[in-house]
């Protein structure tokens, strides 16, 4: 009997269908035991967008328009996952990020 762990966030959209919802944790369960992750930033009142968009270019090598959409998300959204992958390869952009002063987690 496999036994998987649920978690369930308050920033699961409301209004969201129950298939997207179950797509969601399929998702997340399927990297979970991938060992696969992300790197989220979440949004302050402190960072500029340009600031956040040049960190995600240097840090996250992100082309000047997806670092755009990441800081709009960031910042209407709350939070973005701009990275996808193992620990190993996310954490030292996480490191980097927070040296910018921006807040970042790998999750």
């Amino acid at each position: 009997m496999e036994v998987y762990k649920l978690i369930v966030s308050s920033s699961y959209n409301v209004m969201a269908s129950k298939h997207e919802f179950e797509k969601q944790v399929l998702v997340e369960l399927e990297d979970n035991v991938n060992g696969l992750h992300d790197l989220i930033i979440y949004n302050d009142d402190f960072n500029t967008f340009d600031h956040v968009t040049k960190t995600l270019i240097k840090v996250c090598k992100h082309t000047h328009e997806q670092a755009e959409q990441c800081t709009y998300l960031i910042h209407f959204k709350g939070k973005c996952a701009v990275k996808h992958g193992d620990m190993e390869f996310l954490k030292p952009m996480k490191d980097s990020i927070c040296e910018a002063g921006i807040d970042a987690k790998v999750l």
